[in-house]
């Protein structure tokens, strides 16, 4: 066997779920955007969506207040701002200004939607048993847009330590799920 250990904290690298969320929420007022990629569907109707929040972050607060955000999803050709977005914090600057996004009102929750984004999910928290141990939120997705000219979008995946792959060719293969 040619298979070497491999460190635990690199785990996650490999494991990685999905693409790369720009989230956004608005409390007393402000708007806020954070980057994240700790996310996982749980289930399909409602969908629903569990997602790792720090309690470091200053979106936890927000999260945690309101009960409601968006995940926006972008394409890779926001990297640059993806990764602006992920290192500074809302405590300290207007994201959405510093990082050049735009903030659009949603329609059925207070956090905006980030207009650069190709699709964004409007959620509200509907279970918060796991946020005191490990900062998980479970969220309902209540509205989804998308952008209908964007086809086959590429998508971040964060593998790490400043890595990330981008989504590539999609294969059709024999499925009996619709």
């Amino acid at each position: 066997m040619r298979k070497h250990s491999l460190p635990l904290d690199k785990v996650y690298g490999l494991l990685e779920p999905g693409p790369v969320l720009l989230v956004s929420t608005r409390h007393k007022g402000r708007a806020n955007v954070m980057a994240m990629s700790w996310h996982t569907m749980m289930d399909f109707e409602p969908p629903l969506v569990g997602c790792v929040v720090s309690a470091r972050d200053f979106s936890f607060a927000a999260l945690k207040a309101t009960r409601e955000c968006v995940l926006n999803i972008p394409a890779a050709e926001l990297a640059a701002k993806v990764v602006a977005c992920g290192n500074s914090s809302g405590r300290r600057v207007d994201k959405f200004a510093t990082c050049a996004l735009t903030a659009v009102p949603a329609k059925l929750v207070g956090s905006p939607l980030v207009a650069e984004c190709w699709a964004n999910l409007e959620c509200r928290v509907v279970d918060t048993r796991l946020v005191n141990r490990y900062n998980f939120f479970v969220l309902e997705v209540v509205k989804a847009w998308i952008d209908p000219a964007v086809k086959d979008p590429r998508t971040l995946h964060h593998r790490g330590r400043g890595v990330f792959m981008v989504a590539g060719d999609s294969i059709r293969l024999p499925s009996r799920a619709k």
